[in-house]
């Protein structure tokens, strides 16, 4: 059995045994440099990341195999890759550029596992008469028709 599938399995445990948190990224280099992203429902922990690196790292032989192993959470300004991010970021602020180029930034009202909508307020002629009024528009998104689709921090 290879470095990355012996890893692979011992990641999969270690996500059993912490079932809030999820896999954004797993890679195994030339060099057997191991590199973890994660992400949680509510957020992933210092002591997430040490407890996830411990049940791979203890089951690993270093005699046999020279690894390098990090863990780490996903980035706040990385862009969302699963629906499971989607739904845990519910009332937030999305910067969305679609397949076809448009850019939309609106409130995430919505998600599952097929789709997610957005709102915002924008300003729009009025129908009659000069001046403008502020209209509520909302999107429906199927996730493969999103290029990416950043969280906008607010501070």
């Amino acid at each position: 059995m290879n470095l990355k599938s012996k890893v692979e399995q011992l990641l999969n445990a270690a996500l059993e045994a912490h079932p809030a948190l999820f896999l954004i990224d797993f890679r195994v280099g030339a060099d057997n440099a191991i590199k973890v992203v994660l992400d949680g429902d509510q957020g992933v922990t210092l002591k997430d990341c040490v407890s996830v690196s411990r049940m791979i790292e203890h089951n690993l032989d270093r005699e046999a195999e020279d690894f390098s192993l990090e863990v780490t959470s996903v980035g706040v300004s990385a862009p969302l890759a699963l629906p499971r991010q989607y739904v845990k970021n519910i009332g937030r602020t999305l910067e969305v550029t679609t397949a076809a180029g448009e850019l939309l930034t609106g409130s995430l009202v919505e998600a599952n596992d097929q789709t997610f909508e957005l709102t915002w307020k924008t300003r729009e002629p009025k129908p009659v008469g000069k001046g403008k009024t502020t209209v509520i528009k909302n999107k429906t998104l199927p996730y493969d028709e999103v290029q990416s689709a950043k969280v906008i921090v607010q501070f």
